[in-house]
């Protein structure tokens, strides 16, 4: 049996993943009605040979599996997931989305909550999963090892609890990736070190693999093995490190039902864009008789910037099961006639743009949209490249023999020796994080037009302070320093309401009339538009310390992230819980 293998229900999903085809699940503890249901993984991070592309090289893998385990749970569970680290290199797992109620601890983002599981350490990531439902999924945390380490985590809704959209016959995870040749810490090594961009992939894949477009990679393909007449939930997730992606399947549409585990409007397309740290979820409603064809599902890459990029496309292969009539000549799928989506160009604003703005939230009054109305914190963010001096006696790569590097209001994160949650908690901030990041741009510029000369930027350890329940909303504006591009921006600990969106310079006087406060889409992560802005709400009421970054993991690694602290509340229950005690130390 494959890693994608098809379940009949989502209740058989539960009980096949608890059984058979776990990867190294303990059992799960039993709980009366109304009780808490606790879920017990074991996460071994090792070494695995894995090959591709006619390539073989060992990856950082978990329980020596590429992608991961899936993680399989209902809304209210508790997890109890133990992280053994048996490599040489430190290790987090972050639970991309998952919001981590007072329980930040378990969050997992390197020397922001947590300092990494070093060798021969243990670490139980132990939180509760409150008010979610649907697909999200894991990663390492760390420089760039999540290339190999990732899974899906799939969140099925209370026992008693329906669907908003039709029971699909069969779900199926589809994760989206990248494969190197190389070693990806060294890649980005060397380019910390030079100053300039890092080798790209050499492909795309789906659940791990890339693919019959690629040489030596025909054996190497996703199938989906369906029946006519039936519908399909596909699990959507985007855990490659540097592209955006279009995908597509080849003659038939796609319904989407849900994005970054939120209830959607739902809307049909044939092709869709999802951004690293995003998750989608469609139905497919396959054929309503055998088509005596097969067809392709392609991936490639939407390119807003100047850099280079991975200019391929990953494929698998849609492949409807033949019919049990004796009446009916079986066919060889390799003799059936194969068909290929046709996607959008490499550089499609306009139709990511016109995707963007249909992803809009169910706002039923079972799922409701909660947009802040009334805003205690304004704050204004500029996102972008820029520079740093080269080191002395050093020859760089970046222009005008500068290092590139990456800003938030010219600010850019200098990482922590110490985890900035166990600073704040214990009250040793001091030379730690300096608690005074900006809420806007120190000087104004025309953020969209010409790029000003001076392209260095300041660095430092600064976080935003906020009272818990502040309800803020945040503008985030591209600079055309260095070249214009689209940045996935994610924020841990909390959902957002993305409220607006548009082009060139945001206008306070003239965009904010424009705010959708009804039923905009509540996202975790969210692709600000190239050359344009996008408007946020959310509530801070989640106490800790909480990461925001690009989830380029490029534009992460030369600094375009930040932190904010929410203070507890005055109830115990908005407080944020110790500290465990195998927490690790740096």
């Amino acid at each position: 049996m494959g890693f994608y293998y098809f379940l009949s229900s989502f209740e058989n999903l539960r009980v096949i993943s608890f059984s058979l085809f776990a990867f190294c699940v303990l059992p799960v503890i039993a709980a009366a009605k109304n009780e808490t249901i606790i879920r017990h993984y074991k996460f071994d991070i090792v070494m695995q040979n894995v090959t591709r592309l006619c390539h073989t090289k060992s990856i950082v893998t978990v329980n020596g599996k590429f992608p991961g385990p899936r993680i399989i749970a209902r809304e209210g569970d508790r997890l109890l997931i133990r992280v053994t680290n048996h490599i040489s290199d430190n290790i987090t797992i972050h639970w991309h989305g998952i919001r981590q109620l007072r329980s930040g601890w378990a969050d997992g983002p390197a020397y922001i909550t947590q300092c990494p599981i070093q060798t021969g350490q243990s670490y139980v990531y132990n939180f509760t999963i409150v008010g979610q439902r649907g697909t999200l999924f894991w990663h390492a945390h760390i420089s760039w090892l999540r290339a190999t380490l990732y899974g899906p985590i799939i969140i099925l809704p209370k026992r008693d609890a329906s669907y908003p959209f039709l029971k699909p016959y069969k779900e199926v995870p589809i994760i989206f990736g990248e494969w190197f040749n190389a070693d990806t810490e060294a890649i980005i090594s060397q380019a910390m070190q030079t100053g300039g961009g890092p080798n790209v992939s050499e492909a795309y894949t789906i659940n791990g693999l890339p693919g019959p477009l690629y040489n030596c990679s025909a054996k190497d393909t996703f199938k989906l093995k369906v029946k006519y007449g039936k519908t399909y939930l596909l699990r959507l997730i985007n855990a490659a490190l540097n592209d955006d992606l279009f995908f597509s399947i080849a003659n038939h549409s796609l319904t989407v039902v849900e994005a970054d585990a939120i209830y959607v409007k739902p809307f049909e397309t044939n092709t869709l864009l999802i951004t690293p740290g995003q998750t989608t979820n469609v139905l497919l409603k396959t054929k309503s008789y055998f088509p005596n064809a097969t067809f392709l599902m392609m991936a490639r890459p939407y390119v807003t910037g100047l850099g280079t990029f991975d200019n391929s496309t990953v494929a698998g292969i849609l492949e409807y099961e033949l019919p049990s009539s004796p009446h009916h000549v079986a066919m060889s799928p390799k003799k059936l006639p194969l068909f290929k989506p046709s996607l959008p160009t490499l550089n499609d604003t306009a139709f990511t743009t016109n995707f963007t703005k249909r992803v809009r939230s169910l706002a039923s009054a079972q799922f409701p949209a909660n947009v802040p109305q009334k805003i205690d914190r304004h704050f204004f963010f500029t996102i972008g490249l820029g520079t740093n001096p080269c080191d002395q006696n050093q020859t760089c790569q970046g222009p005008n023999g500068t290092k590139f590097t990456a800003a938030i209001n010219n600010v850019s994160f200098v990482q922590p020796a110490k985890a900035l949650l166990q600073s704040h908690y214990f009250g040793r901030s001091n030379g730690v994080y300096d608690p005074s990041f900006p809420v806007s741009p120190l000087i104004p510029f025309n953020y969209t037009g010409n790029p000003p000369n001076n392209t260095l930027v300041s660095n430092g350890t600064k976080v935003v302070v906020l009272p818990f329940n502040t309800s803020v909303e945040l503008i985030l504006q591209d600079t055309s320093i260095l070249g214009a591009e689209s940045h996935p921006l994610h924020l841990h600990g909390f959902n957002f309401f993305v409220v607006g969106q548009g082009f060139g310079n945001f206008d306070p006087n003239k965009d904010t009339a424009n705010f959708n406060l009804e039923d905009p889409i509540e996202r975790n992560t969210i692709g600000a538009p190239v050359g344009g802005w996008v408007a946020i709400r959310f509530l801070a009421d989640n106490p800790g310390v909480w990461f925001m970054h690009c989830h380029f993991e490029v534009h992460t690694s030369w600094g375009l992230k930040m932190a904010w602290i929410v203070l507890d509340g005055n109830l115990p229950n908005q407080k944020l819980l110790p500290p465990p005690s195998d927490l690790p130390k740096c």
